[in-house]
């Protein structure tokens, strides 16, 4: 900082502010006069406030003032003034924030700057500042009046600097205001102003509004990106930015990663409390939380967050952040199980949608759609049909998912008008818009979980077509929304090598941790953390994969039956469908699709969840009791197929496609299932993918032996001699050499893979599911790198076969992943598995594969009493 030059101490809070904090200090310490000993407590109340302790900031630039006052300096003493207003306002206090802001605008009004700021910047400052205070309190019209002066004011000075800021706010206004474009356009400007300067901060503003203006146009992915770049460079300053906390929740909310957003937002808010930070800030992160959890299913948390929320929000006098905080409030009380509808709740959702309305909300559809649906359940058909004929007005316009929602309210009109013509169109256009919206996304996580905002317009549709009896349609509109990440072509990630070392340093770091825990080392808590790190790293890296083109012309409903049924032949397909809480099953087979009903769904579930409990018992058993097996899979198979299970035909092979909840049930304990061929897929499209999927040149065969499985020696060894008799290709990989590198080079392309290696299933981040090799983990991060899938593959471990329910109807796991890039059958266990006995299932699984059987038949033959195992896929 030079000694003639005090401001550049001001200029230097934001591009370096470690070395701000140091200069102010020292000049200080050197005894200045009130004019240089006033910007350095103005400095350091910026840095208190933007980073540290609120309090501590006011009291700072309190001094500042008084500073100023006697320096003389009119000009001085306006700009601290506009500083502590903001400070004031930040900390709640929002009627002495705006006195102060608007005493420093009288001011700059009515006084010329006394030769430091001659060409009126500091006028231009004041209105930037004053607007930054009126936007966030939600008066958008207001501040935008304030930067029409102050913009081209300091565009005019060449103050580069705070003319990229002002723009900036600008567009952030616009933002409120749903001007997406011209908002962008501004972002856009400022970054460029800002490339030449050293003002590394507001450089990472910028980036990070790069990536707010990439959420609002839909591109997820880039936003992602953006914002992971602008949170390094806020980290390299020492420089916490909780307004990036709440971009990136909003965008992982818009992403369908709820569970995420609500960790983000309350880590910043514990983050906030330590630091005694902005109540304004605390206020908008309780609001981002409170929406968070109520898209994760969580409307207690919801009302909780968005009522303390709005009671700050009140206190700060912020009427548009209040508003929002109340539409969140009533959101939550209506998604409450069993909450009844109230007119007094019509009386509420009605004023505030004209609350919403009044102030220019863009989420004004949202108000109306509660207060439509709120009617509708009160018997009030009129007022529900304005409300809804209101949201539905924004399926015209803005991003796709605030589209696809209108949609939703126009099904809602039509199914309550009975237009069932037009409750199926809108139906299919708002699926569109969501599909649309999906295919930006290259990462499988993000494709399945997408699928969530479309749940309800399926169930509208197969709500209708149960009720018309129709089950081939019903079949159709199920098949629409079932596991359709499976649908798209897998997009290959980028030969990232900054991603090829996070996953070796992940299996490194889980098998240090494993090699920690049993030798009891103190160690294990670090590498825990490490392990949690680099997980952290690898998925965020996965999320901005870019999504591909579709592909292909989506065939009408009758051409997709059609085409299931003639492919079925004498087999039969049952796809089983919950609606409204009721199971039913489809019956395919001979040309006609057949419904019938099963029982309630609850049932089903929690028979799945006896059934599985019962079978981690009788794993560990050498001779479980047939008997007991025979009496739990009958009891299993009358919840989970009802009558539907004595028409299956005799012997005839079967496709079993159950919803998302029910796919880890024991199927093979069912006794109807026991002694036929049958194969489980995600979906009935699935199915024909993958029974379409292109066999391999050669029949390179691959065996791998994982560490501390008991028996897989005797087993891959035995196998790879029923082979070698076949004059087969065989590559082993065992003792030492079974590694990941290894493993994934050896099965890309293969014809078949066999995999004897324990496993484990991760509910809480399924593509970290992993089986353990000699040198870690092997995810499903690293296997949706491969070029080419294995034809077949095996997977002897316990549990292999699991997968986790996310989105509306979706799965994802280590099967999925595979799936996913072509994999055409997979043999996995759904339950635990004793390796004794799987031993012979093996070997007799792949004696009949070797003479042309294929899986689903030969694990038929192979199985005996065993009831762990799977077929996958198309069998």
């Amino acid at each position: 900082m030079s000694r003639e030059d005090p401001h550049d101490l001001l200029a230097m809070v934001f591009a370096r502010p470690r070395e701000a904090l140091a200069a102010a200090r020292a000049l200080l310490a050197d005894g200045r006069g009130p004019y240089e000993s006033s910007i350095a407590r103005q400095a350091l109340g910026i840095l208190h406030r933007e980073f540290g302790d609120l309090e501590a900031a006011i009291g700072e630039l309190r001094q500042a003032v008084r500073l100023a006052r006697r320096s003389g300096s009119a000009d001085r003493e306006t700009d601290v003034l506009a500083t502590l207003g903001i400070a004031l306002l930040q900390s709640g206090r929002t009627r002495a924030g705006l006195s102060a802001l608007d005493q420093a605008a009288a001011r700059a009004e009515s006084t010329r700057a006394d030769g430091t700021r001659a060409d009126g910047t500091t006028r231009a400052r004041v209105l930037f500042r004053r607007a930054g205070a009126r936007w966030i309190l939600g008066r958008h019209g207001p501040a935008l009046d304030d930067l029409r002066d102050a913009v081209p004011a300091l565009l005019a000075a060449r103050d580069t600097v705070w003319a990229a800021r002002a723009l900036t706010l600008r567009g952030h206004v616009q933002l409120a205001l749903g001007a997406v474009r011209p908002a962008d356009a501004d972002f856009r400007t400022a970054q460029d102003m800002l490339g030449p300067t050293r003002q590394e901060h507001d450089s990472a503003v910028a980036v990070q509004n790069r990536g707010v203006a990439a959420f609002r146009t839909g591109d997820l992915p880039a936003a992602l990106a953006l914002l992971d770049e602008a949170e390094r460079r806020f980290s390299s300053l020492g420089t916490p930015m909780f307004d990036l906390v709440a971009d990136r929740c909003a965008v992982l909310l818009a992403a369908g990663l709820a569970r995420d957003a609500l960790e983000h937002a309350d880590g910043g808010l514990r983050l906030l409390a330590r630091l005694r930070g902005q109540a304004t800030r605390r206020a908008e992160l309780l609001l981002i939380a409170a929406r968070a959890a109520l898209q994760s299913g969580d409307p207690a948390t919801a009302g909780e967050r968005a009522g303390e929320a709005r009671r700050l929000f009140a206190r700060q006098h912020r009427a548009w952040w209040s508003e929002h905080a109340r539409l969140i409030v009533l959101q939550a009380e209506h998604a409450t199980p069993d909450a009844p509808a109230r007119r007094t709740a019509l009386g509420e959702a009605q004023r505030l949608a004209a609350r919403l309305a009044g102030l220019g909300s863009p989420e004004v559809w949202q108000a109306h759609l509660l207060a439509g649906r709120i009617a509708l359940a009160l018997g009030r058909a009129g007022v529900a049909e304005r409300h809804l004929a209101r949201a539905a007005d924004v399926r015209h316009r803005g991003p796709a998912t605030s589209r696809a929602g209108g949609w939703l309210a126009e099904a809602l009109r039509a199914e309550a008008a009975g237009e069932p013509r037009r409750l199926l169109h809108a139906c299919r256009a708002g699926l569109a818009l969501i599909e649309e919206h999906r295919l930006t996304f290259g990462s499988s996580e993000l494709h399945a979980l997408a699928t969530a905002q479309g749940a309800e317009l399926v169930t509208l549709a197969q709500r209708h077509l149960l009720r018309e009896g129709r089950p081939r349609r019903l079949l159709a509109w199920t098949e629409r929304w079932r596991a359709t990440s499976l649908a798209v072509p897998a997009v290959s990630p980028p030969e990232d090598g900054e991603l090829l070392a996070r996953l070796a340093a992940l299996r490194q770091a889980e098998h240090l941790l494993a090699q920690a825990r049993q030798d009891g080392a103190a160690s294990a808590a670090a590498l825990e953390r490490d392990r949690s790190r680099l997980e952290s790293r690898v998925r965020s890296t996965t999320l901005q994969t870019k999504g591909g083109s579709r592909g292909g012309r989506e065939r009408r409903d009758d051409d997709r039956t059609g085409r299931l049924l003639d492919a079925l032949g004498a087999g039969r397909l049952a796809e089983l469908v919950a609606v409204d809480g009721t199971l039913h099953v489809l019956l395919c087979g001979d040309g006609t699709v057949r419904r019938h009903t099963a029982g309630p769904m609850d049932r089903a579930v929690a028979e799945v969840e006896f059934a599985r409990s019962r079978l981690r018992r009788l794993a560990y058993e050498r001779d479980p009791d047939q008997g007991e097996l025979h009496d739990l899979g009958a009891r299993l198979e009358r919840a989970v197929l009802g009558p539907a299970a004595d028409l299956l035909g005799e012997r005839a092979p079967l496709v079993v496609v159950p919803p998302s909840t029910l796919h880890t049930t024991p199927w093979g304990l069912l006794p109807s299932l026991r002694r036929r061929p049958f194969t489980v897929a995600p979906s009935a499209r699935a199915w024909l993918r993958a029974r379409s999927a292109p066999r391999p040149d050669g029949g390179r065969v691959v065996l791998v032996r994982g560490p501390g499985v008991t028996h897989a020696d005797r087993e891959v060894r035995e196998i790879a001699g029923l082979y070698a008799e076949a004059g087969r290709e065989v590559s082993l990989l065992e003792a030492g050499r079974s590694t990941a590198p290894a493993v994934l080079a050896a099965i890309d392309g293969s014809l078949l893979a066999h995999l004897a290696a324990h496993g484990t299933f991760r509910a809480d981040s399924p593509l970290f599911s992993s089986l353990h090799l000699d040198d870690g983990p092997l995810t499903g991060y690293d296997l949706e790198r491969l070029r080419r899938a294995p034809h077949h593959l095996v997977l002897s471990s316990c549990d292999s076969g699991q997968m986790a329910a996310v989105g509306a109807d979706e799965l994802l796991g280590l099967a999925t992943a595979l799936l996913r890039l072509g994999t055409a059958g997979i043999v996995a266990s759904v339950v635990p598995v004793n390796d004794e006995t799987a031993v012979p299932v093996m070997l007799g699984l792949h004696d009949g594969l070797r003479r042309g059987l294929g899986l689903a038949e030969a694990l038929c033959r192979a199985r005996g009493d065993d009831v762990s195992f799977i077929a996958i896929g198309a069998g």
